[in-house]
């Protein structure tokens, strides 16, 4: 049975016009109470019954944006940005944090959608399209950033790392490494399996042997590298392509702390999705992928209000690449060129 204004009204213990001002915005609602009532639409799970065109009036003058860790330094890169380009024409940000956790996404993107914004930034982790788009109110202004589903529904902005990691694979393979362990993100993402799908191909095509067991999976969240990392050493891996910043700086700490050297012990491919002096020291030991990140962000800024506009314009996708170097020609300036 579907849920109703009166429905929320009951359990938030308001009435209906309350819920009303509350999702509209169109009469003062003290925060104690709009609290309540938006506990009470992320519990049952309520769509307000409006039109695109409701959802238009009365512009909020705020973005959501839900990502999967705040505490990542690339999301919170990219949130900087997101921000920065936002303010500058007069738009509020709301973050909102899924820890990579299916069921706190759709509890965020029910509650923002149910009245709080005018258009939500996510990088989504769910693993099912159709979950995800019953999510969504129709005409509501949508923009997928940095990971993507099959069915082209909605707009997106992500980077493509398929040529970077294929040519690193290559190089690795031309210098006498036989055995090249990859640690990707999770399975479901459409950036790690653009990621893995590169690494196999070039595998492949470079006539190394194919070992399931050298791939590995980690997260966007700390600690997620090492568990992988003590695996491919087992199996003697004399190079290790890591496809993200988080996982890619707790590697090189953990192969230091085990007295294991880079470019000399083992090759290293190091992701690098956001500005850090910690990379710099060791841009002479190993190779880097380096994100746009704030490019990212900006293009995310640029399209969600482009999309609150025109919510009902086709849906596009915006690919940005990511730039290879291999550190015997990485010049000091890495960290803002090719941007």
């Amino acid at each position: 049975m579907k849920v109703t204004i009166s429905d929320v009204a009951k359990l938030a213990g308001v009435s209906t016009a309350t819920v009303s001002h509350t999702i509209n915005n169109t009469r003062y609602v003290s925060s104690e109470t709009k609290e309540k009532v938006y506990q009470a639409i992320a519990q049952l799970g309520y769509t307000p019954d409006a039109s695109a065109r409701s959802f238009r009036t009365g512009k909020k003058k705020t973005v959501g944006f839900i990502v999967p860790d705040i505490a990542n330094k690339f999301f919170g890169t990219m949130i900087e940005s997101v921000e920065n380009f936002l303010s500058a024409h007069g738009y509020h940000l709301i973050i909102a944090n899924t820890k990579e956790d299916m069921d706190r996404e759709e509890n965020h993107i029910r509650l923002l959608t149910a009245g709080l914004v005018d258009g939500l930034l996510i990088a989504s982790t769910m693993d099912d399209f159709q979950r995800f788009d019953d999510l969504i109110p129709p005409g509501f202004p949508v923009v997928l950033v940095d990971r993507t589903f099959e069915t082209k529904k909605y707009p997106s902005i992500c980077v493509s790392n398929f040529q970077p990691i294929y040519r690193s694979v290559c190089r690795l393979a031309g210098k006498g490494d036989q055995r090249i362990g990859i640690i990707g993100g999770l399975p479901r993402l459409s950036s790690t399996k653009e990621r893995i799908s590169a690494y196999q191909q070039a595998i492949a095509d470079c006539g190394l042997p194919e070992d399931e067991q050298l791939i590995r999976y980690g997260d966007s969240m700390e600690n997620s590298a090492r568990v992988c990392l003590d695996e491919l050493l087992e199996r003697s891996c004399d190079a290790i392509i890591v496809c993200q910043g988080l996982m890619a700086s707790e590697t090189i700490i953990y192969l230091h702390k085990k007295g294991i050297q880079m470019a000399k012990d083992i090759d290293l491919v190091s992701f690098v999705d956001y500005e850090s002096t910690f990379y710099q020291l060791y841009n002479n030991q190993m190779d880097t992928i380096v994100q746009p990140v704030e490019e990212l962000g900006l293009a995310a800024g640029e399209q969600i209000l482009r999309r609150i506009e025109k919510p009902d314009a086709p849906a596009f996708e915006k690919v940005l690449t990511s730039a290879y170097r291999p550190y015997s020609t990485q010049a000091h300036s890495w960290a803002h060129s090719d941007r």
